[in-house]
């Protein structure tokens, strides 16, 4: 069974000007396996970014259905999503968005406060993941004094401090230079394959989404 199944997934918006309703997608049918590094492509304003917020239960799709890990989304009730987020999906957005008055270390911790049981070991881990991106000397340090590249470090190190089953990153290193967007996404697949996530990325960068195990591009509404 996929990890991630959608079928005949639609979604629309109301134009604020008009109240008319926009198409945004249309029937998306989409498998993705778990374990699997997948990067959706497409121009600006053509979904990806929404159908990111459908897979990662943000968004409610209008028709069709969607499962994670056989469980049926799309009719869930706003408690049963909230759970699902915190124990089955890591999210990375473009922006770090770390609490700038809490530590490194409180902030890979934070998502295990939104657990009715936090893991024992989320010490031992969240101190073993800094150490595999090189952070562990700066776990005390607050956001303010990290570059934009550790920054974003963290960011990662947060999305997986819950082992989420998918690991959500909508344009995890566009407000990065070349250099250092090519380091952080060598980093993010090391982590990908170290464990076992499933990785779904939106990137405008081809050279980016082409690393990935499959890419799929949004056009006119659907996917090919």
């Amino acid at each position: 069974m996929p990890l991630i199944q959608l079928t005949n997934v639609s979604k629309s918006y109301t134009d604020p000007g008009s109240g008319a309703s926009v198409p945004v997608l249309r029937g998306i049918n989409l498998s993705i396996d778990a374990g699997e590094a997948v990067a959706i492509v497409g121009p600006s304003g053509c979904g990806k970014s929404t159908l990111l917020n459908l897979l990662g239960t943000l968004d409610v799709p209008d028709e069709g259905s969607l499962t994670l890990d056989g469980e049926e989304l799309a009719r869930a009730s706003a408690k049963q999503l909230a759970a699902v987020r915190s124990q089955k999906i890591g999210f990375i957005f473009q922006l770090h968005h770390l609490m700038p008055q809490c530590s490194v270390l409180e902030n890979v911790l934070l998502p295990t406060l939104a657990l009715k049981s936090p893991p024992a070991d989320a010490l031992q881990r969240a101190e073993a993941l800094l150490e595999e991106v090189g952070l562990k000397d700066r776990m005390n340090w607050k956001p303010a004094q990290l570059s934009g590249g550790e920054r974003q470090r963290v960011a990662f190190v947060r999305a997986l401090i819950n082992q989420p089953q998918l690991i959500l990153a909508d344009e995890p290193t566009g407000a990065l230079d070349e250099t250092n967007a090519a380091s952080l996404t060598d980093l993010l697949l090391k982590l990908q394959k170290s464990s076992g996530v499933t990785l779904v990325m939106v990137t405008h960068h081809r050279a980016q989404a082409e690393r990935m195990g499959r890419v799929l591009t949004i056009h006119e509404g659907g996917l090919k």
